[in-house]
């Protein structure tokens, strides 16, 4: 099996989403594992977005990434520039390193709908991008 590590700054919003879709979208071909360079807690928002299309994350932890030091990773997925520019060193010289930074709707201040539309749209492109990482890397 292949060990995946989606990063992100504090492990509570656009990692937990990813890592939500990354375990729907492959039954068994790989590990996931989220984490973060801090850690914040489950964003309410990305647990409430995800069960809206019947993804259950509330079991999800957050989790900084040295929890994590030993393990052999495939990929390292970072889903924001903050912690591609700011994670700390991790020794995994086979890992396939994939970078894509997702819009961050926890940012996003105004009404329940304006805030509802943001987290939409970022769980929209993070469900896209989950989908084609499954089929072009772990499916070949």
């Amino acid at each position: 099996m292949k060990n995946v590590l989606v990063l992100c700054t504090g492990n509570s919003c656009r990692s937990q989403m990813a890592h939500g879709y990354l375990n729907y979208f492959q039954d068994a071909l790989a590990n996931v594992y989220s984490a973060g360079i801090e850690t914040h807690g489950l964003n309410p928002g990305a647990v409430s977005i995800m069960k809206e299309d019947g993804i259950d994350i509330t079991h999800h932890t957050s989790n900084h990434v040295d929890e994590y030091e030993g393990i052999a990773w495939d990929y390292i997925i970072t889903v924001c520039d903050h912690a591609k520019e700011n994670c700390p060193f991790i020794p995994a010289p086979n890992a396939e390193r994939i970078h894509h930074n997702f819009f961050d709707p926890s940012k996003v201040t105004g009404t329940e709908a304006e805030k509802h539309s943001a987290f939409l749209k970022a769980r929209n492109e993070i469900k896209e991008f989950c989908s084609n990482f499954v089929k072009e890397e772990l499916l070949n």
